[in-house]
């Protein structure tokens, strides 16, 4: 059997049930991944910076749940720039399937088991 692959998801907290439904694939038997986020609802500090980054460290990679909420959310954006300058790589997923809504440096799919599982693949 495979290591199990974990993935950081960055989202906007507006986009939590989004997540939710994300994190609902990994929990079949033959999902060879698990799905982990710091999403909080109080201000961001340096302590929760500090373990967003830990955890992002220990990620093979990070899927980023993008939506129009994500333009407003200093939290995500934060992400985003930890997972960068961790040198992890990304992969945006529209959330919703009518908002195309772009994030500049973020490669952006359409939210599909395929594309999620040929960038798992693909780590």
């Amino acid at each position: 059997m495979t290591n199990k692959k974990v993935l950081f998801i960055a989202f906007a907290i507006e986009d939590e049930r989004q997540r939710d439904f994300l994190k609902g694939q990994s929990l079949s038997p033959r999902a060879p991944y698990e799905f982990v986020d710091m999403s909080v609802k109080q201000p961001y500090d340096s302590e929760w910076k500090e373990r967003v980054r830990t955890r992002i460290r220990r990620s093979d990679g990070v899927i980023i749940l993008v939506s129009e909420n994500s333009l407003n959310s200093s939290g995500q954006k934060w992400e985003i720039q930890c997972a960068k300058e961790e040198k992890k790589r990304v992969l945006g997923i529209w959330a919703y399937r009518y908002d195309r809504t772009n994030i500049v440096g973020v490669n952006t799919k359409v939210w599909s088991d395929k594309n999620i599982s040929d960038f798992i693949d693909s780590l």
